[in-house]
């Protein structure tokens, strides 16, 4: 090589092997090199094996990968550009025309909207089912019904669904079960068993986590994982992920493993703060009802228990409230407004509180039983001092009344 610039890009140089530190280096790539032809025929991406192609993995894909499959008790793990990209990531891979899921009535919307839309388009039916009942999700299932979704806590309205008992009547059933696991994060129960020393093994088939959320922790990172242990599910998802060319950006990757070290104290943090203010909200008069699992009168704190063995577990940093209907609309809307350290946005997990007012009628199809008339409120606690986000509450309420 007699120009500089050649030499440049084929330099001899190689690092040598042995450097180690807190984070894993962070390798991106499109094209990967083969040592031979012969390399480039027999290498297998599929088990992680090797490396092929950029949008297959690289090492750094793979250690998220590995950690996020640990993080929730699974074997496999597919990572997506969203949470939502988890979502139809499974759709794709296990629906066809003439198929039928079934999801409950307090699913995530998008997740609605990908069954109402794309699926429906597909020749794939579905159907709602009451979420707190599993009665009604039994009588539900049919032979076209291949898939269900189950939400614990619920999107929005945070009840707690007797989730042991659905995964029960789904695999007697013979059907698959795909769970919304952003919520719990791994962190509040093991979604791939639910009864921690049963001889039988209890779990989902499928794990869906929006790592967005409390994996990425600062509101700034999209992306989604696919979770599993059994590895025929799991090369069906990724099949259908390699076909569609699904992959992400080694820099959010990063983003995601070095928050995932302090993961566990944020999700505790969160929750800590979240009980403490959904307790007060539980005095103010304007709140007529008050949603959050950890909260005896909230709906299913009995199964939420019940799945932390009787002792007072961990749980996400959201809780509800319903205003009392004598409020019209527009003064929620100043309420939410007022606030000041609460900010106007969606998603959580991330350090600044959030609140969005919801029309709950326009995402059901009925008025939910267990739920009080009112207009709903949602609230993500980020990780300001509690006494803070009290007193920003309290002015905010001023505008209330």
């Amino acid at each position: 090589m007699t120009d500089p610039i050649t030499h440049l890009i084929h330099h001899p140089y190689r690092a040598p092997d042995g450097f180690e530190a807190p984070q894993p280096g962070i390798f991106k790539a499109s094209t990967v090199f083969f040592p031979s032809v012969a390399a480039m025929r027999s290498r297998e991406w599929k088990n992680k094996s090797a490396y092929t192609y950029g949008l297959h993995g690289t090492p750094t894909s793979y250690a998220l990968e590995e950690r996020i499959a640990t993080l929730e008790g699974g074997t496999e793990c597919l990572l997506v550009p969203s949470g939502l990209a988890a979502l139809g990531l499974v759709a794709m891979s296990l629906l066809k025309s003439g198929d039928e899921v079934l999801l409950p009535d307090n699913a995530y919307s998008p997740n609605k909207a990908i069954v109402e839309g794309e699926l429906a388009g597909w020749g794939i039916t579905h159907q709602y089912y009451d979420p707190m009942d599993p009665e009604d999700l039994e009588a539900q299932i049919s032979s076209r019904t291949k898939l269900v979704w189950l939400e614990a806590a619920g999107s929005v309205t945070l009840e707690f669904p007797h989730l042991v008992e659905m995964v029960r009547i789904c695999q007697r059933r013979r059907v698959l079960t795909a769970l919304d696991n952003t919520w719990g994060a791994g962190l509040a129960f093991c979604p791939f068993d639910l009864v921690p020393g049963s001889a039988t093994p209890l779990g989902v088939d499928i794990s869906a986590h929006a790592l967005t959320k409390y994996p990425s922790g600062g509101g700034d990172v999209l992306m989604g994982s696919v979770v599993t242990r059994n590895p025929g599910l799991h090369l069906k998802l990724m099949l259908t992920h390699m076909r569609f060319g699904i992959g992400v950006g080694m820099n959010d990757v990063e983003s995601v493993l070095r928050s995932l070290p302090s993961m566990a104290l944020r999700y505790r943090a969160h929750d800590e703060a979240t009980r403490s203010l959904a307790v007060w909200a539980q005095t103010q008069a304007e709140f007529v009802q008050v949603l959050h699992p950890a909260l005896p009168e909230s709906p299913g704190h009995h199964h939420w228990m019940a799945l932390t063995g009787g002792e007072v577990g961990t749980a996400a940093g959201l809780f509800s409230v319903i205003i009392d209907s004598r409020f019209p609309q527009a003064r929620t809307d100043a309420f939410c407004d007022a606030l000041n350290l609460f900010k106007l946005g969606y998603s959580w997990g991330g350090p600044i509180s959030l609140v969005v007012p919801y029309e709950l009628e326009s995402m059901r199809s009925a008025w939910p039983q267990h739920l009080l008339r009112g207009t709903l409120v949602r609230f993500s606690i980020g990780l300001e001092a509690v006494q803070d986000l009290q007193a920003d509450l309290e002015q905010a309420l001023l505008a209330l009344r």
